[in-house]
């Protein structure tokens, strides 16, 4: 197998995982971004510093406590396996879940911010106007704000790309199942396969210089050209 078809899998993989987490931060992203740029209730910033955390921790530790959590001695991850026979460690799932919790506070830290940005005197204006308030949230709040909310979202999916720490321990190294580009990297430069590790390295580089740029050109106050 040479280089290329040897990047193939990796790169398959990385994309399915790092797709389904953007998706799943999304959701998360724009609920507790609305959560915390409306809401006024105490702890409201401590709240919006334990979901940045992940941002700041190092990834191992990051990875222990998702072991801790969805581990098969974890009180969420015993549960699942006791109730349903769901395995999250050593699974692709486990990786979305770790990329998930990584990337999280970039679509966080982007949905508050563009949420705050947003004038409230546009929104009191649709309820005036007699619309609902999940009208005014789809059709004045969100539509100001989507920018923020897409960039964030692309930064989301170069970080769940390029996730590394958390994933190794949570989801490991099982060539084909949970290798992604990040520890197939790893894994080559380890084996001393250079070929296959520049083709990665390659890869990975430009899809999130690419990524990087077109969420350059989203940030508020930035034109589109």
């Amino acid at each position: 197998m040479n280089a290329a078809e040897s990047a193939w899998v990796p790169l398959a993989l990385s994309l399915k995982v790092a797709g389904w987490a953007t998706l799943v931060d999304l959701v998360l992203g724009i609920g507790l971004g609305l959560l915390l740029a409306r809401g006024r209730f105490p702890g409201r910033e401590l709240l919006d510093a334990v979901l940045t955390l992940p941002m700041v921790l190092p990834p191992t530790v990051l990875g222990y406590y998702l072991l801790v959590l969805v581990g098969k001695r974890g009180w969420l991850g015993a549960w699942l396996h006791e109730q349903f026979g769901i395995q999250l460690i050593f699974t692709w799932q486990g990786a979305v879940i770790a990329a998930s919790v990584v990337a999280l506070p970039l679509v966080l830290k982007s949905a508050r911010a563009a949420f705050e940005a947003v004038e409230p005197q546009l929104e009191d204006a649709g309820r005036v106007l007699g619309l609902s308030e999940a009208a005014v949230f789809l059709r004045v709040t969100l539509p100001l704000a989507w920018r923020g909310i897409l960039a964030g979202t692309l930064l989301a999916f170069a970080r769940s790309l390029g996730e590394f720490g958390a994933t190794l321990m949570v989801a490991g190294s099982i060539p084909g199942r949970t290798q992604t580009l990040s520890v197939a990297v790893y894994e080559a430069v380890q084996a001393g396969q250079d070929g296959v590790a520049n083709v990665l390295v390659a890869i990975t580089s430009f899809t999130c210089i690419a990524v990087l740029l077109l969420a350059g050109r989203l940030l508020p106050g930035r034109t589109l050209r």
